[in-house]
This record gives C-alpha cells, sequence and structure tokens, in this order.
C-alpha cells in the first residue's frame, strides 16, 4: 500500500461552462497530476443555483470521487429524494438531526479509507445552521475513533476569519480543511503545524470574465440601482480552480499542498 494517496478538490461550478469545464478536464487532469481521489463542489452548478440528481450523476461519471455543496443546497428541490440513494453526495453535516442526505462519507481506495466531511460556516450565511466548530470537532474524533485517517473537510463559509479559525481547531486532526463559497482563491496554501493542509478558499470553476460567474452588466445594475435583477451566468473563458492535497495515509498528516488554476477557452470545452 503506497504511503502517500494525492487527493484533488475543485472549487464552486458554476452553471453550464463550469460544468463542461469540469467534465473536460477532469480525466487528463487526473491522470497527469497521479491524481487518487477526486472531491468537487458542485454548490452552484445548476444555472449557479443548487445541484439537480442529473448533474451530479455527470460529475460523478466525469470523475469526481465526491461531490459537495453548501448554502444553495436545497434550491432545486428534486435533489432533496436523490440524497438518500447517493452517499457520495454531500450537504453540510451542521443541519438539524433527521435533514435528508449526510455531511460526511467514508470510501474505501486503494490506498485506504478516506473520510469527506462538510460544514456550513454561519457568519453572514443563510439559513443559520447548528454551530459548525462543534459539529466538525465532534466529526473529526468519531472518524478517528473508526480508524479513518485521511480525512478531508470542505468548509463552506462566507469569512476569512471563520474558515482560519476552523482550520486551526481541526490541525492535526484532520489531513485538509479547505474553504469554499466566495468564488475567489486564495493565496494562503500551507500545512499548519500539526500536519493539516490549509487553504482558505479553492475559488470557483466558472466564466472568468464575470463577477462570481454571473453577467457583469446584471451585477453593477443591483449594485448601482439597488434593485433586483437576474444575475445570468456568464459566457466565455472558463477559468478552473481548486488544490492538490498529498497526504500520509499512515499518519493522516499533509505532506504538499498546491493550489491549481487552469484557463480554458470555449473552443476546448
Amino acid at each position: 500500500m503506497s504511503s502517500t494517496i494525492r487527493i484533488l478538490f475543485l472549487g464552486d461550478v458554476v452553471g453550464e461552462p463550469g460544468r463542461k469545464a469540469v467534465a473536460h478536464v477532469l480525466p487528463e487532469l487526473k491522470a497527469a497530476e497521479k491524481i487518487d481521489f477526486t472531491i468537487v463542489n458542485g454548490e452552484n452548478s445548476a444555472a449557479g443555483r443548487g445541484i439537480t440528481p442529473r448533474i451530479a450523476i455527470d460529475l460523478l461519471r466525469a470523475g469526481a470521487t465526491v461531490v459537495t455543496t453548501g448554502d444553495h443546497v436545497w434550491d432545486q428541490p428534486e435533489i432533496i429524494h436523490y440524497f438518500p440513494t447517493e452517499p457520495r453526495l454531500l450537504r453540510p453535516g451542521n443541519y438539524p438531526i433527521g435533514t435528508p442526505g449526510a455531511g460526511t462519507v467514508i470510501l474505501d481506495t486503494d490506498k485506504g479509507k478516506v473520510a469527506v466531511m462538510q460544514a456550513q460556516g454561519r457568519t453572514f450565511m443563510q439559513p443559520p445552521l447548528e454551530n459548525p466548530f462543534i459539529w466538525a470537532e465532534t466529526e473529526a474524533v468519531r472518524l478517528r475513533e473508526l480508524g479513518v485517517k485521511v480525512i478531508f473537510m470542505d468548509f463552506h463559509a462566507e469569512t476569512t476569519s471563520e474558515k482560519i479559525a476552523m482550520g486551526r481547531m481541526l490541525d492535526g486532526h484532520v489531513s485538509a480543511v479547505v474553504g469554499t463559497h466566495t468564488h475567489v482563491p486564495t493565496a494562503d496554501d500551507c500545512i499548519l503545524p500539526n500536519g493539516t493542509g490549509y487553504l482558505t478558499d479553492a475559488g470557483m470553476c466558472g466564466p472568468d470574465d464575470s463577477v462570481l460567474g454571473r453577467v457583469t452588466e446584471s451585477v453593477l445594475w443591483r449594485f448601482k440601482s439597488g434593485l433586483p435583477t437576474r444575475f445570468p451566468i456568464a459566457k466565455g473563458p472558463v477559468r478552473l480552480c481548486g488544490v492538490i492535497v498529498d497526504v500520509d495515509t499512515e499518519s493522516g498528516k499533509c505532506t504538499a499542498i498546491k493550489r491549481y488554476t487552469r484557463m480554458m477557452h470555449i473552443g476546448e470545452v
């Protein structure tokens, strides 16, 4: 059994452009980087709001091992009944007990068990959920007691302080903590003192000439007028953003972390 497992995480997939780019890139990216396990955040994959069963299936078929979500998880109502059928699709784990779906999955791989867990922050986030710090701390202990050493966490949150605090709390207890939600990649990829890989935000996989994947003019109209308007998904070249993490399978500690970014022109997709 290899002592290292390489995990690819791709940030929030935005609309059809993001979906097409991810499906196009994943096979060659996994081969080129020798990826063992792939996690994709599908939070905004259905026209920018939520995810559908069909899209979840497509992302898994394209090469995602696990698909995570976030605060828009319920925006496409049909996803509610899909959750019990697909454990590889996660919603934030700090929803109340009884909510459809789960916030954690443990999967067997050629290099041992891998757990993926997800929580949603509370600062400036709707709906306000249970305390993510208490949930994450308890869940990390549970996974360790089950003998799982490789644990990856997607923390879907708005503020940098909340994400950094989560990373610091879980340092040494999970293999990596990577933030999502803001669609803007941060430059603070690092290995924390006790061996946890950390990145405040992975960024998005969506149209680059945009405001967070949306048509710029529509967003500007909203900011300038204060009036409600639609935010269509933008077109043009797609920027794919994420992170690649190496984890020692014996200790569960991160040994390397690097940001990933690639521009794809429309003709490539």
